[in-house]
């Protein structure tokens, strides 16, 4: 292979971590546990095997999968072979799917037997265009569904050898779709070296150890727990157990049964767990290290999660896929310290705050998170105008709003451009306001994000109905049911005659926001 000495590639991470760590545990799913030598020799089986359906270098895969061992094997595989991953969020529903799935022109799209019902008319119907080889992961032992290949079975037959590929660090490996504000998701391109340079700063900042056994139950299609915990874990040669689902039982069960040492996840979920009937039954004491994020954390979970689990230390990541995700991290000793901060920038990320001119503000002034880096993904697929749009000034602009304290800490303050999360999920107001004009009695909408207590934030949608037109609640959230993923739906529908507008005819969200969160206590 040309340029071996100085390469540094998601491929050559798990070889080394295998020389190093050898027949440790590295993985466990369900009744399968992987050694370090075993994810090597099945992430190049898996590289093999796409090779053998005409993966070449740059050619990208789709996988629409729960978690499993495989997520990590198809993404160490195909990184051998220069080749792209790009994860489908398992939430969309087909049209969405489609829509990624062509736009990033994949030509091998690879589906789990439980998720196969979600796809199975449009791919029949062929509304997957560039698709010319179907995988299918079967999990359940199901029947292969006719013109898909068995890729458990397949694998099998693929030999052990290290694929002669020349790889490089700025080579794209994954491409993961994100909303952002717009109508139409992006496909982010992250490279080896940003993932590289991601993990270096989750190790250093998270402190991840050899030691640690780490549960990994959100979904490894997010940036999130895929990039900032599974594979950084696997890098220092830790222990990861993934569950197929987030359900809390089995989290909780989890803990005890694998003596857990590290989790991750959003607030809500947290909350969920300590909360959860099932949770004084089992015995929670190896729980030492916690992550959290996609929202702020409430003080008081934060002292109730510390006395349940025993003194235990919590990080608050903060970021966004383009940035690998992490951008900055606030620590356990300062959690009480600094509550509802974002902390300061990671190991490999430089952060500022930006006006629309391009000018730093000083400390104390609200302006636009900015971000330099090596994690900072390499651009939008197919898209050099947004691309552009997000590297003004030599900087990635993040879109959110924050304020520095005079001691170096980050508060994000509002997102500049009405990003919604709910539940740990991104949804574009604009997206689904498109969908809810599509209603024939629909003349005005805005949609926007409000607190709640379960989901942290929920989508709202503020209605103006046509003259002589009425419209119901119910009949706005089932119309939208039929257009959009479960969670993007609207879980509230405000009707009202006009929507506040400033003088030039723009709609004043944030009056809207303050106004029904009063009301709503």
């Amino acid at each position: 292979m040309a340029n071996i000495i100085n390469r540094d590639t998601i491929g050559d991470m798990a070889r080394r971590a295998a020389t190093k760590y050898g027949d440790k545990t590295a993985i466990i799913f369900r009744d399968t546990t992987l050694s370090f030598y075993d994810l090597e020799r099945e992430s190049r089986r898996f590289a093999h095997l796409m090779a053998s359906y005409g993966v070449k270098k740059g050619d990208r895969v789709a996988i629409l999968a729960y978690n499993s061992h495989y997520y990590p094997i198809s993404l160490i595989g195909l990184g051998k072979i220069g080749a792209v991953q790009v994860p489908i969020n398992y939430m969309l529903n087909a049209e969405e799917i489609a829509y990624i799935v062509n736009h990033s022109g994949a030509k091998v799209f690879i589906v789990e037997d439980a998720l196969y019902p979600v796809i199975a008319q449009a791919q029949t119907q062929g509304k997957f265009t560039t698709v010319g080889k179907w995988g299918f992961l079967p999990l359940a032992d199901t029947v292969v569904p006719e013109g898909f290949f068995n890729l458990m079975a397949e694998l099998e037959s693929m030999p052990y050898d290290e694929p002669q590929v020349d790889v490089e660090a700025e080579d794209i490996v994954q491409i993961p779709y994100t909303s952002g504000t717009e109508s139409k998701p992006k496909g982010a391109m992250l490279s080896h070296r940003a993932l590289m340079s991601q993990y270096y700063s989750c190790i250093f900042d998270g402190e991840y150890q050899t030691e640690d056994v780490s549960l990994h139950a959100l979904p490894l299609f997010h940036c999130a727990q895929l990039h900032c915990f599974l594979l950084p874990f696997i890098y220092v040669g830790a222990t990861n157990v993934i569950l197929h689902r987030a359900d809390p039982v089995e989290m909780i069960k989890s803990i005890e049964k694998f003596q857990i040492t590290h989790m991750f996840a959003p607030p809500t979920v947290w909350i969920g767990i300590i909360n959860h009937p099932e949770f004084k039954k089992y015995n929670h004491a190896s729980l030492k290290k916690a992550a959290y994020g996609a929202s702020i954390m409430p003080v008081e979970i934060i002292k109730q999660l510390s006395i349940t689990f025993h003194g235990l230390r919590l990080w608050n990541y903060y970021g966004q896929t383009e940035m690998g995700p992490v951008a900055t991290i606030l620590k356990p000793q300062d959690q009480l310290v600094k509550p509802g901060s974002a902390g300061k920038p990671v190991l490999n990320v430089e952060t500022r705050l930006m006006d629309d001119d391009g000018n730093f503000v000083p400390v104390g002034t609200v302006g636009e998170i900015v971000h330099r880096s090596g994690q900072v993904m390499t651009g939008y697929l197919n898209d050099p105008e947004k691309t552009a749009e997000c590297f003004q000034f030599g900087w990635f602009h993040s879109g959110d709003l924050g304020v520095f304290d005079p001691d170096g800490y980050l508060t994000v303050v509002d997102r500049k451009k009405d990003m919604i999360k709910t539940g740990g999920e991104n949804v574009a107001s604009r997206e689904v306001e498109e969908v809810l004009y599509q209603h024939p009695a629909v003349e005005e909408v805005a949609v926007i994000g409000l607190p709640d207590p379960k989901w942290i934030e929920i989508v709202a949608a503020v209605v103006v109905p046509k003259k002589d037109m009425n419209v119901t609640e119910k009949e706005i959230i089932a119309f939208a049911k039929d257009k959009l993923a479960g969670f993007k739906c609207p879980k509230k529908i405000v009707v009202r005659d006009k929507l506040p507008k400033n003088p030039s005819g723009k709609i004043l969200k944030r009056e809207l926001k303050a106004e029904l969160a009063n009301a709503a206590g």
